[in-house]
C-alpha cells in the first residue's frame, strides 16, 4: 500500500469516528436539554401539614410577631389555623417566614 493509500485510510477513518462523536454529542444534547418527554420529572417537595404550619407560627409568635401572625391567619382565610385551607399553607408559611424581613 503506498503512503498515499494509507493517508486516504486514516483521513477516511477519522470522519468516521468524528461522526460518530458528533452524534454521540447530538444524543447527549437531547437527553439533557429536557425538550425530550423522557426527561425525568424533579422531585416536589412535600406539602407543608398542619404541624408544620402550627410549628412555625408559634416560633414566630414567640419572637414577638403575635398580631402579625393573626392578621396572616385572617389574610388567609380564617381566624385560627384549624380553619385555614390546607393549600394555603404553603403560602401562609411564605408570609409567616417573610415577617422577619419585613
Amino acid at each position: 500500500m503506498s503512503k498515499m493509500s494509507e493517508l486516504d485510510a486514516v483521513i477516511r477513518d477519522l470522519r468516521t469516528a468524528a461522526a460518530a462523536i458528533n452524534d454521540a454529542a447530538d444524543t447527549l444534547s437531547e437527553m439533557f436539554s429536557g425538550k425530550t418527554a423522557e426527561a425525568p420529572a424533579t422531585p416536589t417537595e412535600p406539602a407543608p401539614t398542619k404541624e408544620d404550619v402550627r410549628a412555625i407560627l408559634a416560633e414566630m409568635s414567640s419572637r414577638g410577631f403575635t398580631a402579625q401572625v393573626k392578621e396572616l391567619l385572617r389574610q388567609h382565610g380564617a381566624a385560627t389555623l384549624s380553619g385555614i385551607d390546607p393549600t394555603e399553607y404553603a403560602a401562609l408559611i411564605k408570609d409567616a417566614e417573610g415577617l422577619e424581613n419585613g
